[in-house]
């Protein structure tokens, strides 16, 4: 009988006391409540013109959703007064989450077979930040940009927004003390917001054709196979379009820094001082790698995903079609007159966007390569075809 009791007593405390899964079950559910609560009120702030200087312009309006997060053109006007453009091109958000840490030396798998891909990741064109939440901060107190001017204007406009209640209702007071600590809940807001689904659907005809719901058009599979093959586009050498170790689906991007040796755009206006140069990893806007000349010129390979929706491309926005882009790979050396200025004596002044000391970083693997006058590695039809075949990478596909 007095074992019969204990046992009584044993499962009553089995049943009283949560199993230690059912607090792991409640505490995974917190924090997804918690994560879901932050992506919505990052989506409010992404939205909201009041955090800008100007009070007109939002994240949104340089990251518009209809362009898959990227902008209608490539310098946006900014500012206290938005007279003044960005120095650089506006990358697009999406895809973004996957891209790693900056390092300098990227190893694709571990072990000892694998191969040194050089400096890789981070965010920004030159990767000199690695969190979204970091990331934020620049536009939103560039000068040029949102201007939104320090902390403490920032935080006044956050508080005097209607979101604020639930803002003070997502984060203990303690969180909230002082204006840093308001920047610092609004920023990882916004970071959780850009690390929503919503930047990373998978749900283009490329999607559809890789799970067996679509086929590719002749043209499209042509493209395909020319942006794949190493001595024609050969894209996939930097825009992986395999899915990885984890069996992910493909980024179209293995975010290493290359140098592409693109014509300068004079619409930006640093560039009208014929002695400034946007050198992406050693300068200006980066400092830790300015004594690295093997750096000079390069800037991280983005994301082809939803390539088609874009209106410009590369760091300085300078081509602002997607067929000229491709064309551009294909007749950068064989017809150099097509995309740079002539100078005096009627002279191609080729690579005029970096200084001639650091030419040597410029890539020159294939469809790069030859001299004038030679046959390029693409026709205009190879040209077509991969242009057709990223439109397949464009998000929200019907079969």
């Amino acid at each position: 009988m007095r074992w019969g009791w204990l046992l009584v007593l044993v499962c009553t405390a089995a049943v009283a006391e949560p199993s230690l899964q059912a607090l792991q079950r409640q505490a995974i559910a917190e924090r997804k409540a918690q994560v879901l609560a932050m992506q919505a009120l990052g989506e409010k702030l992404f939205f909201d013109p009041s955090l800008s200087g100007s009070k007109a312009i939002s994240c949104s309006s340089c990251h518009q959703p209809a362009l898959a997060f990227s902008s209608p053109v490539a310098l946006m006007p900014g500012g206290a007064t938005l007279q003044r453009l960005g120095n650089r091109a506006v990358p697009s958000l999406g895809y973004t989450q996957n891209i790693p840490a900056f390092t300098e030396h990227f190893f694709e798998n571990d072990g000892n077979d694998s191969i040194d891909n050089g400096a890789t990741g981070g965010l920004t064109w030159d990767g000199r930040v690695d969190r979204a939440k970091d990331q934020v901060l620049i536009p939103l107190f560039a000068d040029n940009e949102m201007a939104a001017g320090n902390n403490q204007s920032l935080a006044a406009a956050i508080k005097a927004a209607p979101y604020w209640p639930t803002f003070k209702a997502l984060f203990e007071p303690a969180r909230l003390a002082n204006d840093e600590d308001i920047v610092r809940r609004a920023t990882d807001s916004l970071a959780a917001y850009l690390h929503s689904p919503l930047f990373y659907p998978y749900s283009s005809k490329f999607d559809a054709v890789e799970a067996g719901k679509a086929q590719f058009s002749a043209e499209e599979k042509r493209g395909f196979a020319l942006f794949n093959a190493p001595d024609k586009g050969n894209c996939a050498s930097c825009h992986f379009s395999s899915r990885d170790a984890s069996g992910s689906p493909p980024k179209f991007s293995d975010y290493g820094m290359i140098a592409l040796g693109l014509p300068r755009n004079n619409a930006i206006s640093e560039n009208q001082n014929p002695a400034f140069y946007d050198m992406g990893l050693c300068g200006p806007y980066r400092q830790d790698l300015a004594d690295k000349p093997q750096y000079c010129g390069l800037f991280r390979t983005p994301s082809l995903r939803n390539v088609a929706l874009r209106k410009h491309f590369f760091h300085n926005g300078v081509i602002t079609t997607l067929h000229d882009a491709i064309e551009f790979y294909a007749t950068r050396d064989t017809n150099p007159g097509r995309w740079y200025p002539k100078g005096p004596g009627g002279h191609v002044q080729k690579f005029n966007d970096l200084p001639k000391k650091y030419w040597g970083n410029i890539n020159m693997d294939p469809p790069f390569g030859g001299k004038p006058g030679d046959q390029p590695a693409l026709t205009e039809q190879d040209i077509q075809d991969i242009e057709a075949f990223l439109g397949t990478l464009t998000d929200g596909y019907q079969p």
